[in-house]
């Protein structure tokens, strides 16, 4: 999305636009869940809550968070520019408004990638159509690159726990503490 397309927008109609975005990523694997399984339910079954899940998705997003604000110091600023969506999304958001997006963004974005199409069709499917979803980056390698890691990273920590509580962990973490400094201008 181009920036001047960008501009505009009012909040509103972005959030709308994020929440309409979500809900559909949603229904495609609910629907694509029932077609490959026989249940829409398919997805949410053995959610393990256990500790080892639960801390392999908070240390997953400690290290991207970690490393994320690593390369944000160390290459050139254009290496991380999404046309300014992440700021526009963020910038005037109230921080538990932060954590509502992050957690539904988490939720719907796992169940489809990790939930449906890793179990279907591997882990590279299921990371490079996550990197393909976040279109803002195809312009730019450096963060298409780092989707894709992420992507595959999450795609790992789902096989060895064995349960999307360790990715919707991770994935809220990394959305909301990133949104967090973007909002509070740490990380632009």
């Amino acid at each position: 999305m181009k920036r001047e397309v960008l501009d505009q927008f009012t909040d509103r109609e972005l959030y709308a636009n994020l929440y309409a975005t979500q809900g559909f990523m949603l229904a495609a694997a609910l629907i694509v869940s029932y077609f490959l399984s026989g249940s829409v339910f398919t997805p949410f079954i053995g959610l393990d809550w256990s500790s080892a899940a639960v801390n392999a998705g908070i240390i997953f997003a400690a290290a991207v968070i970690v490393l994320e604000i690593i390369l944000y110091k160390a290459v050139p600023s254009s290496w991380f520019d999404d046309g300014g969506v992440n700021e526009r999304i963020f910038q005037h958001m109230h921080p538990a408004h932060i954590a509502v997006v992050s957690l539904v963004v988490a939720i719907c974005e796992e169940v489809l990638f990790r939930g449906v199409i890793q179990e279907h069709f591997g882990l590279l499917a299921a990371s490079i159509l996550f990197a393909l979803i976040h279109v803002r980056y195809l312009k730019n390698m450096f963060l298409f690159s780092f989707v894709v890691l992420m992507s595959v990273g999450l795609g790992v920590v789902y096989e060895w726990t064995g349960t999307l509580v360790s990715v919707i962990i991770a994935h809220f973490l990394i959305d909301f503490i990133l949104g967090l400094l973007i909002r509070y201008r740490i990380l632009t």
